[in-house]
């Protein structure tokens, strides 16, 4: 069989782009420089996959920022306030993509939101009135023609116009249907310029195929794609989904004059049953998502081989379940962890052998093949992965131990006569910035360079620091600052039993912002206290209320890689009895506002919305419930979301039984308020006032302007003014005028 790779990490092996970007914004390299860098980590990444043998390699899957910013700017979906700051190409783009503060003008970047069911987030392309959509850019092009110059022959993968129409904010009157037939045009132009440099394969990616379809979305579907297939110009055209089942639109899918399509048989459910029960037309390729994209484990091969065998289709080629830029680079670069571990994962590299191996394996009587014996021997258990005491407590959770009492609106009360805070009460999410100090103390500490008596003493003038800073700035409710914490789930999840780390298996999260998620790899339990002393040091600095600062279950989960030999569920609970032995010994050393942050609730929740509660929520909202349904009412408990689409699950978060909820809504123009307020919201709330991901300070004026905006949705009593997330990446000059106008619109607000 012939393999296929949907897309591969773009961030080089060593995170070349980040740091080249970084160096690019502080002025210290040139644009030439930049794009040099780019374009080595291009052709390392190309010949890579060509040397190990994949037959469909995908040229544009690279991208500075996002694939979506990418595909806007090529289309000229570019607002006319970046446009007005008559910057480069280049400019203009990492304007959209950061903001930009300057002598050119003052604009906020666009919205960024989780990409479906991962941890990478894109761009949000708004497409105004005025907006003339236009085959102005090149990349697919340039970057086709780059690996054609390499020997390396390419399908050219684009996101395609209905996922991204989809996924576009129409800012004026029209409408997605006014929209279409321009970029649908545009489109074609792509394949014809395309064509005249000799492509032979387009890829269009639609993961939004695998969502809930109504049937005006199936018709647009049709119409675009009708019009695109009438106009080929010769090059064959793949379609290309992942993240789910396409159950809505298979029919319609394989009736159209494809050349061929790609399906998820990793995350769609239904995929198996779709292709067995309404076959799969001889005349197409049917490029099989079997290897997983998104998780760092081995492949089964004999699970793999028996569906490849199973599946009722003439011609199929083996491929990724979607892009591996959800997976670290590879495993080479892992020179501390155990043989005993590594032999159990594949990170991006190595799933190019499993595709190869997959391939070679097909066609032969395997049984008895070194390579599948081999394989097979990794799947008899994993040596210390299991600890009793810890399935033994999950097996004793009660209904009892989900049910806080008493009731929010009791709690409410106690907490405002106890905190006595003022009205419009001010705070942070939690970090504040690590500088290149805070970061090399860490580092120096890990390498036994200096002794932990010095490591904490460190950190401890780091908070006394901090904490002095807020008191000046003027905030209400006050944090540690969070400087010993590399990550917020990676510093939890080295002080968790049953966890594997890594050195370098960096993944991009968005832009220039890599995570480094853990691995676990047993049954989680906590060795022991690991936030408390730093919150009890915080607190003797000051009068003022200090939070207490931890990560939930639900994001601990989330952003790790989940075992696979047991339930989500059972995971997810394994985690909040670890992370409630901490909130009960904050609370007993004397932390009465403690936050506990599920950034990523949403990540995890089934793109289709008949599946939500039976697969995610129903034990995904109790598993936080649980976290924190012991304490006294007097300890207030607060959480954070960020950077996904809240406004249909505003039920289930208000569920959670938090007394606060802070949340994004800054580059999302606030939109989430009214969904607030027709839910009868009755959790307090800080929706984020200003954009941490930017590096512009908002104004006084402007921060009075979306409070003001959020007074009409939200009573004055419910109302916190906060960032709309951590400090951690900022600058701390930014972050002190920053933090100092939020201040002064609060109390301009109060007055």
């Amino acid at each position: 069989m012939n393999t296929s790779v949907i897309g591969y990490p773009r961030i080089g092996k060593d995170r070349e782009l980040k740091f080249a970007s970084e160096k690019y914004f502080r002025s210290e390299i040139s644009e030439e420089e930049l794009l040099s860098v780019a374009k080595e980590i291009r052709k390392k990444d190309l010949l890579k996959q060509k040397k190990a043998g994949i037959t469909y390699i995908s040229s544009n899957d690279f991208s500075f920022y996002d694939n979506v910013l990418d595909t806007a700017f090529l289309f000229n979906i570019i607002p006319q306030r970046y446009k007005d700051l008559n910057l480069s190409d280049i400019g203009t783009y990492f304007a959209m993509a950061r903001g930009y503060q300057g002598d050119n003008g003052n604009v906020k970047a666009l919205a960024l939101k989780k990409w479906f069911n991962t941890n990478y987030h894109y761009l949000v392309p708004e497409i105004d009135d005025d907006t003339e959509i236009s085959l102005t850019g090149t990349k697919p092009v340039d970057e086709f023609v780059e690996a054609k110059e390499l020997g390396v022959d390419t399908k050219v993968a684009v996101v395609g116009p209905f996922t991204f129409l989809k996924l576009a904010k129409f800012t004026g009157s029209k409408k997605i249907t006014d929209a279409y037939p321009a970029l649908t045009a545009e489109y074609i132009k792509l394949i014809s310029l395309l064509a005249s440099k000799g492509a032979e394969f387009i890829e269009f990616d639609e993961p939004y195929l695998v969502r809930d379809l109504a049937e005006n979305d199936i018709d647009l579907f049709k119409e675009i794609y009708s019009l695109i297939l009438s106009n080929k110009n010769g090059i064959k055209v793949l379609l290309q989904t992942y993240f789910g089942d396409i159950r809505d639109i298979y029919n319609e899918v394989i009736s159209l004059d494809f050349d061929a399509v790609g399906l998820d048989f990793i995350e769609g459910r239904k995929t198996a049953e779709l292709v067995e029960k309404n076959g799969f037309p001889s005349d197409k390729i049917l490029f099989a998502g079997v290897v997983n994209g998104k998780n760092i484990w081995k492949n089964d091969y004999k699970k793999t081989l028996d569906i490849l065998k199973s599946i009722n289709a003439d011609n199929i080629v083996i491929s990724t379940s979607c892009s591996l830029l959800h997976v670290p680079y590879t495993l080479t670069s892992e020179t501390k962890l155990d043989e005993e571990y590594k032999k159990h994962f594949a990170f991006a590299e190595e799933k190019l052998v499993e595709l190869i191996e997959l391939a070679d394996l097909s066609g032969l009587d395997y049984e008895n093949d070194d390579v599948f014996k081999y394989n097979q021997s990794l799947f008899n258990g994993r040596a210390n992965s299991e600890d009793k005491d810890v399935q033994a407590r999950v097996a004793a959770i009660t209904d009892e131990d989900y049910v806080k009492l008493p009731v929010f609106e009791e709690r409410e009360k106690i907490q405002k006569e106890e905190l006595k805070l003022p009205l419009f009460p001010t705070t942070t999410i939690g970090s504040f910035p690590q500088t290149s100090d805070v970061r090399k103390n860490r580092q120096d500490f890990r390498k036994g360079l200096i002794s932990k008596e010095e490591y904490v003493e460190f950190n401890k003038k780091k908070i006394k620091e901090c904490i002095k800073l807020q008191e000046e700035i003027g905030l209400d409710v006050l944090v540690h600052g969070e400087f010993e914490r590399n990550d917020m789930v990676e510093y939890f999840g080295e002080n968790l039993n049953g966890y594997v780390f890594t050195e370098k298996a960096w993944v991009q999260s968005y832009g220039t912002r890599n995570v480094k998620p853990p691995i676990i790899w047993g049954d989680v339990s906590r060795k022991s206290p690991i936030t408390v002393e730093w919150s009890k040091y915080a607190k003797s600095c000051t009068d003022k209320p200090v939070k207490g600062m931890l990560t939930g279950p639900v994001t601990i989960l989330n952003w790790s890689f989940p075992r696979e030999d047991i339930s989500i569920k059972e995971s997810i609970l394994q985690i909040a009895l670890a992370i409630r032995d901490e909130v009960l010994d904050l609370e007993a050393n004397g932390i009465n506002i403690i936050q506990i942050d599920e950034a990523a609730l949403r990540e995890k929740l089934p793109l289709r919305k008949s599946d939500w509660y039976s697969e995610y929520l129903d034990f995904a909202i109790p598993a936080f419930r649980l976290v924190h349904s012991k304490v006294s009412p007097k300890t207030q408990i607060h959480t954070h979301m960020c950077y996904s689409e809240f406004t249909d699950i505003i039920p289930a978060i208000d569920a959670m039984d938090a007394d606060v909820i802070t949340f994004e809504a800054s580059r999302s123009d606030l939109q989430i308020l009214d969904s607030l307020k027709e839910n009868n919201f009755k959790t307090e709330v800080g929706p984020g006032v200003y954009d941490i991901h930017s590096p512009r300070v908002p104004s006084v004026e402007e921060i009075v302007s979306a409070l003001t905006k959020m007074r009409s949705k939200i009573e004055d009593s419910k109302l916190w003014v906060n960032p709309d997330c951590g400090l951690k990446t900022r600058g701390e000059e930014e972050t002190g005028k920053s933090l100092r106008n939020l201040v002064e619109a609060a109390h301009q607000i109060r007055g």
